[in-house]
């Protein structure tokens, strides 16, 4: 496969770019079910959490999230690059949902849900490789972003998150929760749960309560679903790194590879 990193265009902003990775002939027959299935899960998962990610209870309420998490673009559309952004719980400035320097030349967009668990694979065994080799020399900021489309405890479990991102514990909160991550779907990743977490980080847990059920926090989860979409993003993990499309939980050459080249280049 073609893996050359996507140009800037004029703007500054990158242009479409493709995953990296393609499956050999041997191996395309064995890729094409699970992916046909993963994007009819993630367009019917979306379905399903349209109510909750709007506020919208069912019952004619009107508490509708700022940002419509309506998808933009169908999951089989060509992938766009995200815009760079500083990552603060609510998506506005400052760095507590962004590992890195700012400034830094290669940044990479992590969508991700906290019942994946190929995201928690990625989390345990990848990320700390990337941060110990580019985060820290400041060669790769890591910018987080909710993708919760495997169901109602994915929802909860961003948001749970995002309040703990609001005391600026959400790298420690993301460690706990994918260092014991139940199955998907098991019906642990309840409030009371991810309160204990919260309770042994030391947060200040009135206030993450509060901030767990705040319309700011769950507009701020919408949002990133939404821009999700809108760059054709339908299952996680998915990941941009300077406008270069990495699907899955690739293995650490692959994410060392493309980060080298893009800081060769970063465009």
């Amino acid at each position: 496969m073609n893996a050359n990193a996507a140009s800037p265009n004029p703007n500054g902003r990158p242009r479409k770019g493709r995953p990296v990775s393609e499956p050999t002939p041997g191996s395309r027959g064995r890729m094409l079910l699970p992916i046909a299935i993963a994007a009819v899960a993630a367009m019917f998962t979306a379905v399903m959490l349209l109510p909750a990610l709007t506020g919208d209870s069912g019952d004619g309420g009107s508490a509708a999230a700022t940002h419509d998490p309506t998808p933009k673009a169908s999951p089989s559309a060509s992938p766009t690059a995200p815009s760079p952004t500083t990552g603060d719980p609510l998506g506005n400035a400052g760095a507590p949902i962004a590992l890195g320097r700012e400034n830094a030349p290669v940044v990479m967009f992590a969508y991700s849900d906290f019942q994946c668990p190929f995201c928690g694979k990625f989390a345990r065994d990848t990320e700390p490789e990337l941060i110990r080799k580019y985060v820290d020399n400041g060669t790769l900021r890591i910018e987080w972003r909710d993708f919760p489309y495997l169901g109602p405890e994915s929802l909860t479990a961003a948001k749970a998150a995002r309040a703990a991102a609001m005391q600026g514990k959400f790298w420690p909160f993301h460690n706990a929760l994918y260092a014991d991550q139940p199955p998907p779907n098991s019906g642990k990743l309840t409030e009371d749960h991810l309160a204990g977490i919260a309770k042994r980080l030391k947060l200040d847990m009135p206030q993450f309560r509060r901030d767990l059920k705040s319309q700011q926090v769950a507009d701020a989860v919408a949002r990133d679903f939404s821009d999700g979409q809108a760059h054709g993003i339908s299952g996680t993990p998915a990941f941009v790194i300077n406008g270069r499309f990495v699907i899955g939980a690739q293995p650490l050459e692959t994410f060392t590879k493309v980060i080298d080249e893009a800081a060769k280049n970063p465009g």
